[in-house]
């Protein structure tokens, strides 16, 4: 047989609804260990291309296998050497670098307005389309403003606003190009350094989505991870909480280089604005980190009554919260510091600013 049909490629697209399929593909990773370290697709095999040959004997011969690395080449390579063994595989299209920019969605009904949830697998990040009647909302929007536009028209929608929670420091943010391309308000926190107009968020301030629909800031804003952080409301039926709280952490303090008095407020925010919501409240975050399962019918998202009784962070003393809090943030997210100036209009956005932000988002104390 010739080797060649015994390669073919996946796109990353076509990689997402596989990974809830019975059994799942094989995926192996053969970038070296500390690239997967770093940053991987949940559950992938680790055989570094260099090592390939001699451990042939480990990939499987009764599943599906899928070739990953950075950006295709490796992954061709060790489809090459998979298939001189009569072992057929799919190379991913684009590797890593195309899985930071693949999308997918999930929608359901909260407080009377339909919630989608857009999910950007490869960074962890979420956003969301909040609509009723003929009016939406897009909370935290990722540089592709398609997924926005495309969501709010198949909907029949109108987008109204754009928000951002806070001054994201591990992406581009899409919120000045939504508004732009959309003619909505943006509205963001004066609390956070942005250089460009926007109309100021309030606390407590109500847009209407429809007759009794309402998405409201919270009653008072969520310093701590940035200190304009900030927590939406959708009636008392979900929260959306940024990269405050998260189903496997809460957001961590140090990026502006005040991790123990952002701790403090930190702290302060999640017993004082969060937890006051009740159990039954759907708390849907900014973000997901690695160890959180992704199902492509299932929100990324937690009952708060769920999450008070797992997260022992939530259980602390506000001292020992704060101890925890400086000790246990770890690598930051990369590019950081030229991701927060873009974002706060310091730096524009060009064509290449999209690569800055390949990797993980890191936003979570570990």
């Amino acid at each position: 047989m010739n080797s060649s049909t015994l390669i073919s490629q996946m796109s990353t697209d076509e990689l997402v609804p596989l990974l809830d399929s019975d059994p799942t593909p094989f995926l192996l990773d053969v970038r070296e260990p500390d690239e997967v370290a770093d940053w991987q697709i949940r559950g992938v095999h680790n055989i570094p291309l260099n090592q390939l040959e001699a451990r042939v004997a480990e990939v499987p011969l009764d599943e599906p296998i899928v070739v990953i690395c950075a950006a295709g080449l490796r992954a061709r390579q060790a489809a090459e050497i998979l298939a001189s063994h009569g072992v057929a595989s799919a190379v991913l299209e684009g590797g890593m670098g195309s899985w930071t920019s693949t999308y997918d969605h999930v929608c359901g009904e909260f407080g009377g307005a339909s919630v989608v949830q857009i999910r950007r697998r490869g960074k962890g990040c979420l956003s969301y389309v909040v609509g009723a009647n003929t009016n939406c909302v897009v909370i935290d929007p990722s540089l592709n403003i398609a997924q926005y536009v495309d969501t709010a028209k198949q909907h029949g929608w109108v987008i109204t606003h754009v928000l951002d929670t806070h001054l994201h420091a591990d992406h581009i943010s899409g919120a000045r190009a939504l508004a732009a391309e959309t003619g909505a308000v943006l509205m963001l926190s004066p609390n956070d350094p942005f250089t460009f107009d926007f109309e100021p968020l309030s606390d407590g301030k109500s847009i209407d989505l429809a007759a009794g629909v309402q998405l409201t800031v919270s009653a008072v804003s969520v310093p701590g991870h940035t200190e304009g952080s900030t927590m939406y409301q959708l009636g008392n039926s979900a929260i959306f909480t940024g990269d405050t709280l998260f189903l496997e952490s809460v957001g961590r303090p140090d990026l502006a280089e005040q991790a123990e008095p952002f701790a403090h407020h930190l702290y302060q925010s999640l017993h004082e604005r969060v937890l006051t919501q009740s159990d039954e409240t759907m708390v849907f975050p900014a973000h997901f980190g690695a160890g959180v399962e992704i199902h492509s019918d299932e929100f990324v998202s937690k009952r708060l009554g769920s999450l008070r009784s797992t997260l022992g962070a939530l259980k602390l003393n506000e001292n020992d919260f704060v101890a925890w809090a400086v000790a246990n943030v770890k690598d930051r997210p990369p590019n950081y510091q030229r991701i927060v100036r873009i974002n706060s209009g310091q730096e524009l956005v060009t064509g290449e600013s999209a690569e800055i932000e390949m990797g993980p988002n890191r936003c979570a104390i570990a």
